[in-house]
């Protein structure tokens, strides 16, 4: 055991997801400091393991916890009692274990296409409920008829270029076309997205502090596999 007077500085993201049972400190953080001996030595340092499953393959075994920053203190001072610690990233880190194996091609491009389907099935139908929902077509009707002095006969311009507003508008609000961006800016669903894993990352820190489950200072180093 080292004591060394020095500050090592930590950044951790509040999520990250692992591939082996046994987490260490570079799994989680990114760290700083001026004596290069250290960082190398503390990357190293475990500071829980995933126990194994009893009667499953290991490969499909996964789990997940929360672990305090105040943990990985904890386990800095028992190699350098010395030295100062400045957290620069999240306070609590979800871990995540993942260790399955990955689909083949072919069900990707399946669940891709399912995907697509769905998406546009639900689209078509939520545009033709609102156009029923507000007769859209009896009010192209009376326009029709109130510029032109005849009825309409069902397809006119106004339905041709109320179908193609919809495709640019559509285009315009998501501000993306395959793999083209318009703007530098995140589109409205990646900004969605993200509200809701912050949403989900805050249910979970708050749910695993109350239940007591949080790997915290002085609590066990193994956590079971199992979805939680």
């Amino acid at each position: 055991m080292a004591v060394v007077n020095e500050t090592i500085y930590l950044k951790a993201d509040s999520c990250v997801e692992v591939t082996r049972p046994n987490v260490t400190l570079g799994d989680l953080v990114q760290m700083e400091c001026s004596n290069p001996v250290v960082v190398p030595k503390l990357k190293t340092t475990k500071v829980l393991k995933f126990a194994e499953q009893p009667g499953k393959h290991s490969q499909h075994n996964n789990s997940r916890t929360v672990v305090s920053v105040l943990k990985l203190i904890e386990c800095i001072h028992e190699q350098y009692p010395g030295m100062s610690i400045q957290n620069l990233g999240a306070q609590d880190i979800i871990v995540t274990y993942e260790n399955q194996q990955t689909a083949g091609q072919f069900v990707h491009w399946l669940k891709v296409a399912c995907v697509v389907l769905i998406s546009f099935a639900g689209s078509a139908f939520s545009i033709m409920a609102f156009n029923n929902d507000v007769d859209t077509s009896k009010l192209f009707d009376q326009i029709y008829e109130l510029l032109m002095g005849k009825a309409s006969d069902g397809f006119t311009l106004l339905e041709v270029t109320y179908s193609i507003g919809i495709v640019i508008g559509i285009l315009v609000f998501f501000n993306h076309f395959g793999r083209k961006r318009f703007s530098v800016d995140p589109t409205p669903m990646e900004v969605e997205m993200r509200l809701y894993e912050n949403d989900i990352q805050t249910t979970l820190v708050e749910n695993y502090s109350r239940k007591g489950k949080e790997v915290d200072v002085g609590t066990t180093n193994v956590v079971s596999s199992h979805r939680n």
